[in-house]
């Protein structure tokens, strides 16, 4: 049965994922990937922060790297400059990621063809906090 929102991808993939690992989280309030990661558990995703540099943001235990997390992870939430991309999206490939999600002003077009190549669905350029309240209630 198709939704009503299937000509919208982000909205399924907003409706339809629970659990969000966030590259690149910072514990500074200041920071932008602070602010959105907040905002995205406040809306009830289950964040996971993956920074080598951090040992807990937001509540949660911080994670060095994706392959560490001993969960299943739906959307892989990137804040990292662009050249940084690939390695993440290979990693978001070997553990079975669905989304590999790359926030506001972050393309990388080798990482996304490689994911995109390995059946996960990619989104450039965008920020989940924007697009979630773009589209709420989901």
């Amino acid at each position: 049965m198709a939704s009503k929102s299937s000509s919208d991808p982000i909205t399924t993939i907003l409706r339809d994922s629970k659990t969000i690992a966030v590259v690149g989280l910072s514990s500074n309030p200041s920071r932008p990937s602070n602010e959105v990661a907040a905002y995205l558990q406040s809306a009830g995703y289950h964040i996971i922060p993956v920074n080598p540099n951090e040992s807990e943001v937001l509540g949660a235990k911080s994670y060095a790297r994706l392959e560490d997390i001993p969960e299943k992870v739906d959307i892989v939430d990137v804040f990292r400059r662009p050249e940084d991309v690939p390695p993440v999206a290979d990693s978001a490939i070997a553990i079975g990621a669905k989304v590999l999600w790359l926030q506001l002003g972050i393309t990388n077009a080798t990482a996304a063809e490689k994911a995109r190549a390995a059946g996960l669905t990619v989104v450039e350029d965008a920020c989940m906090l924007i697009e979630h309240k773009k589209r709420r209630p989901l």
